[in-house]
């Protein structure tokens, strides 16, 4: 059973990003009041309005109120999962603060756990398309103590054909398709990272990376 090390403080705030699609997401809760969050279809401008959209979520709080930063590492878009790993960076560097970084696998598969309680410690796999006719995909479980989410199988690119012959080889696992909306599962990765935060991990924002899973371009 996983021990609950930290609480936060009713007057301190943790911040998750969302970039790695054409929307962005936003998130901020003190995890004792209902998480404020919100989603924006920026397209290519989410660079432009980032900082402003920020600026506004935060108040009236202020910076100084932040325990710690999240961010969508991917997989994802290239430039936008880049714009929020590297702002999640900044701004943990600047406050001093922790920056958690969680898959955009695992938060799908976390905000599927926590919609239909109603079957126990399933076995969720994702699946999301991926550039040159491939697919990104994972197998995930959430923890028995509800503490999180284990990766059975963590994020990878497979050809379509070898992502099925292994879906085959995970029994009774539910299929879950990351196609759209994906900025709706900030509250996730906020949450996600909330938990990794109670059980005193502390990540440094040097340790915040994207992951990418393919290479930009052709080569």
């Amino acid at each position: 059973m996983t021990t609950i090390i930290k609480h936060l403080s009713s007057d301190k705030y943790a911040l998750a990003l969302h970039t790695t699609t054409p929307e962005l997401g936003l998130a901020i809760s003190n995890f004792a009041d209902y998480p404020q969050s919100q989603v924006w279809n920026l397209g290519r401008d989410v660079s432009s309005h980032i900082h402003q959209y920020l600026i506004e979520v935060i108040k009236p709080r202020t910076w100084a109120d932040l325990e710690f930063i999240a961010v969508a590492k991917g997989p994802g878009g290239f430039t936008g999962t880049r714009i929020g790993v590297v702002t999640a960076r900044t701004l943990a560097q600047q406050l001093k603060i922790p920056a958690f970084t969680v898959s955009t696998l695992a938060a799908v598969a976390w905000q599927e756990y926590k919609l239909q309680r109603n079957y126990q410690h399933p076995i969720i796999a994702v699946e999301m398309p991926a550039q040159r006719g491939q697919v990104f995909g994972a197998i995930y479980q959430p923890n028995p103590d509800n503490s999180g989410i284990t990766a059975l199988l963590p994020d990878a690119v497979f050809t379509p054909a070898a992502w099925q012959k292994t879906l085959t080889n995970w029994h009774n696992n539910q299929l879950i398709l990351a196609t759209s909306h994906l900025a709706a599962t900030v509250n996730s990765i906020l949450e996600l990272a909330y938990l990794d935060w109670q059980q005193g991990k502390n990540p440094h924002w040097s340790e915040a990376l994207p992951y990418y899973g393919q290479h930009p371009v052709d080569i």
